[in-house]
Order: C-alpha cells, then structure tokens, then sequence
C-alpha cells in the first residue's frame, strides 16, 4: 500500500471507531484511540495515550465546543450538548481532518518531557482486527495554534475544571515508514 493509501486508509478508519465511541459509548475512548507508544527499538514506553484528530480547519468545533463549556453550568450539560455535536457529523469525512494527531499532558508532566526529548515514536494502534504501527515526529503546539485550542476545548468538554497549565503534543507521522496489519 501506497503512503498516501496507507494515510487516507488509517484517517477513515480512526474516523469511524470515533464515530463509534460517539454514538455508542457515550465518548468513552476505545482501544483504537489510545495507542501503545514504543520508541524506535520497538520497546513499550506507554500502555496507551489518548489521541485526537483535528479537523484542518478546526475554528468552528473548537468555537461550538468552547461555547458548550462556557455556557452550561453543570457538566452533565456540557457533556450532554457537546456529544450531541460530536455524535452527528463531525467524524464523516476523513479528509476534513490533519494527519497529525494532538494528546493533552499536564504542563512539565515526566512523559511528555521525555516524549519531547526523544522527538520521536512509534505509535501502535489496535481495534477490530486492525493494527497500525504509525512513527511518528513529535512537537510542542503553541497556546495559539488552533490544533492546541481544539485539543484543550475538546479535553474541557470531558474535564470542565482542566487547568490552563497543560502541555498539548502534535504526533506527525512518517507514512513511509508505517505499517497496517490485520488478522
């Protein structure tokens, strides 16, 4: 499979667990949102991280979701209208999103440092018979970057009292170097 087939597979197929998760459990993250993170040797550093995608122009989620939180006084609200949102049909079309995933880490958190150090890993991710083993380039996001903005609102739909003092990671990945295997 081509890079670009192996990209274009993987983003349908993570928008559709997503979907799922959504519709079905209520938002919870599945298996095949919380990747294992390996590092270049192939050694497991994590059990798993929660991973988002971002849509390429994230300014009207970000806003709806960032309203939702600001508006409601109760977290059952917030939750309530943001999965609504999410539930209908945000995860359709796989194009609308960057490749490069977001995590949320608390600020000077021991991983993301160590994460940031290396600048690199793999990420292995696994649900319905499918495994992707994704290398990815690693970075810090600006507080400014709209992928940071969707990142923190969609993490604040879940945990309405999140602190400012996070530190939100970009995943890249190298699609050359990934691997899809099923079974």
């Amino acid at each position: 499979m081509l890079a670009h087939e192996l990209c274009n597979h993987f983003m349908t197929w993570q928008c559709r667990i997503r979907q799922i998760a959504m519709r079905e459990d209520g938002g919870r993250p599945s298996q095949g949102m919380r990747p294992r993170v390996l590092n270049s040797a192939g050694e497991e550093i994590s059990v798993c991280i929660i991973v988002l995608l971002i849509r390429e122009n994230p300014m009207e989620s970000t806003e709806f979701l960032k309203f939702q939180v600001k508006k409601h006084n109760t977290p059952e609200d917030i939750y309530k209208k943001s999965l609504t949102y999410l539930q209908s049909t945000h995860y359709h079309r796989a194009i609308e999103f960057s490749d490069e995933m977001t995590a949320l880490f608390a600020k000077g958190s021991q991983f993301s440092e160590s994460l940031l150090a290396n600048g690199n890993c793999v990420l292995e991710f696994s649900q319905f018979n499918q495994t992707y083993k994704i290398p990815c380039n690693i970075r810090e996001l600006n507080s400014v970057e709209p992928a940071y903005q969707a990142t923190l609102w969609h993490n604040r739909v879940f945990n309405p009292s999140l602190s400012d003092e996070v530190s939100i990671l970009g995943f890249q990945p190298d699609w050359d170097e990934a691997k899809l295997s099923t079974s």
